[in-house]
């Protein structure tokens, strides 16, 4: 079997880490790849973010399958391409990425299903969003709408952080077209999990719970990052909280996927808020987690491929 590998992280080089051990596997290829995925596959460039050029990738190497690691691609229609072209891609189509690909539409996919989540507003100009800031009287976070590579949320501790937040976002536009709407949502404090299941349009699989160190600094402070480091798996997620987890956090969101008619295959990512005994969803990620990846890979036993590709075929 030949694989390819889209993506040039750290969380590309564990997957490929495990995709390798399958003795399955007689070809692995990581596009572009990068100094680490390099020691155990070939490596080729390609611009991630065009889905027609992951395809035309996967058609040169001959990929039987194709891991879509990061974000971008899966919402530039990654997947989308590769299956017009009969290519297995592990991933969600277009339509089912943009859970991560717009902030404005998890929320309210979140509200619509039931799913706990923190109060929020949408705001497309940026006079209103200060207006609205001026009247709240707690702490809040503010997200840009559109991707923005794991920087578009500014959790702040009171009104002014926030009203610098909306000027960098929407009237500075430091990330982009990103930052055209955002969402203003009240900020939960509790203990945050990552939890990824694997789907295959109708069933999803559990995998382990993980916990990532957000804040850049020691004692958890200092601005939000995408992720310091993960381990697994967190005390906090008991068999109990799990079951809470599953009952109203992921069933609630296979439902209204399928209420939907999205085909969702590939990982879904419930980044979660523990407040009081209740998991709260701060965002959904249509891939692995990373560093998360890295500390589920290492868990893993058994061969991942198998795992990939029936998600992938939808079975």
């Amino acid at each position: 079997m030949k694989v390819m590998v889209v993506g040039s992280g750290a969380r590309e080089h564990a997957l490929a880490s495990c995709i390798a051990r399958s003795p399955q596997v007689k070809r692995l290829v990581c596009a572009p790849g990068n100094a680490g995925t390099a020691t155990i596959a070939e490596s080729l460039p390609l611009e991630v973010g065009e889905a027609d050029a992951v395809r035309k990738a996967a058609e040169s190497v001959g990929a039987d399958l194709v891991v879509v690691g990061p974000e971008a691609p899966l919402v530039a229609g990654a997947v989308d391409a590769c299956q017009q072209a009969g290519i297995p891609a592990f991933g969600p189509r277009k339509q089912g990425a943009l859970l991560e690909g717009s902030k404005v539409f998890a929320k309210r996919f979140m509200v619509e299903c039931g799913v706990p989540t923190a109060p929020f507003e949408v705001f497309e100009e940026a006079d209103q969003a200060d207006a609205y800031l001026r009247s709240c009287s707690g702490a809040v976070v503010v997200k840009a709408d559109g991707l923005a590579a794991g920087k578009g949320a500014i959790v702040t501790s009171n009104t002014d952080e926030a009203l610098e937040a909306v000027d960098l976002i929407m009237r500075k536009h430091e990330l982009g077209a990103a930052g055209d709407r955002v969402v203003i949502e009240e900020r939960l404090r509790g203990e945050e999990v990552s939890y990824h299941i694997v789907c295959d349009g109708r069933r999803y699989l559990p995998m382990a719970a993980s916990q990532d160190h957000k804040a850049a600094f020691e004692g958890d402070k200092g601005p939000n990052t995408g992720g310091m480091g993960a381990y697994s798996p967190p005390p906090i997620v008991t068999p109990e909280m799990e079951k809470t987890i599953i009952e109203q956090v992921v069933e609630p969101t296979i439902a209204g996927l399928k209420k939907r008619e999205i085909d969702f295959r590939g990982v879904l990512y419930f980044g979660l808020m523990v407040v009081d005994g209740v998991p709260n969803v701060l965002e959904f990620n249509t891939r692995f987690g990373d560093p998360e990846t890295q500390v589920l890979v290492t868990r893993w036993r058994g061969d991942i491929v198998d795992l990939l590709m029936d998600s992938a075929r939808g079975d």
